[in-house]
């Protein structure tokens, strides 16, 4: 029998537990089975350059000539309406405006992300090296954000999920952890570790299910061992009120700021439309 949709979740206490203590919590099935499917679909359109509309994707998509290589779009929500209902959905800012207990949530940017079954080749190609999110945002204000991991099958380390670094948010920034396209996960891991106390967990997701990590939360994902890809959506989310920082660190978001951006101008145009406000 399918897992029911939980349309109307509210977080408990004991989720912002598990979220402040862990730095990550895992949702219930967010999306039913159709939705599923056509944002499976929706992936198939968006790498073949199928769009919505007139937009344009912020970064075009370049086939990797290795079928091997990780795929991943940035804000897919320009270019495909399903993706768009999904990042922007009304229930996932609620959770995390409740997680971060602030009162307004805005997209930051989206993200779809295929990453193929290789079966039992030795190749580090599919790897997410050991990161943490904040370090390619530091033009924000806040490192308070959270990121949406939404699996689009059941996922689990055979298919490449997730591992997150329990407790890694609590750590703050640590410098040059951008680290997201380095596959050597144990030399990362020697990097970071650095006398901390590393425990990797991962992320078993269903279906329809997320994770919700915080933006300095430590995470990577290694292969995915079977012969299917592993498909997701992700939603990178910010409280309202987020500014710009000058001066840190270079990141696409920035232009969308306008020709003349300034020192604390908030993201809080088109390009960053609000799920949920109290």
């Amino acid at each position: 029998m399918a897992m029911q949709t939980e349309r109307t979740y509210k977080i408990t206490a004991q989720d912002k537990e598990v979220f402040d203590r862990d730095g990550y919590w895992i949702s219930p099935k967010l999306l039913d089975d159709d939705q599923i499917k056509r944002l499976r679909e929706a992936h198939e359109r968006v790498w073949s350059g199928d769009y919505d509309g007139d937009g344009l994707p912020m970064n075009h998509y370049r086939p990797n000539p290795n079928p091997d290589a990780l795929r991943k779009l940035d804000n897919g929500w320009w270019i495909n309406d399903e993706i768009r209902r999904t990042v922007t959905d009304p229930l996932i800012g609620e959770l995390t405006a409740d997680l971060l207990q602030t009162d307004e949530i805005r997209l930051w940017h989206d993200q779809v992300i295929y990453k193929p079954g290789v079966g039992d080749k030795k190749t580090s190609l599919g790897n997410v090296g050991w990161h943490q999110d904040y370090g390619y945002w530091q033009c924000s204000s806040q490192a308070n954000m959270v990121t949406v991991w939404i699996a689009l099958q059941d996922t689990d380390l055979t298919n490449g999920g997730m591992m997150t670094i329990v407790g890694s948010h609590k750590w703050g920034l640590i410098p040059d952890s951008d680290t997201f396209f380095n596959p050597n996960m144990e030399e990362l891991r020697d990097k970071y570790a650095d006398g901390r106390v590393w425990v990797e967990e991962p992320c078993i997701l269903k279906a329809g299910q997320a994770s919700f990590h915080h933006g300095l939360t430590f995470h990577g994902s290694g292969a995915n061992t079977t012969h299917e890809p592993r498909l997701s959506i992700v939603a990178h989310l910010m409280p309202g009120g987020t500014s710009y920082r000058a001066g840190v660190q270079r990141h696409d978001n920035i232009r969308l700021l306008g020709p003349r951006p300034q020192h604390g101008q908030p993201f809080a145009n088109a390009y960053f439309p609000v799920l949920f406000q109290r």
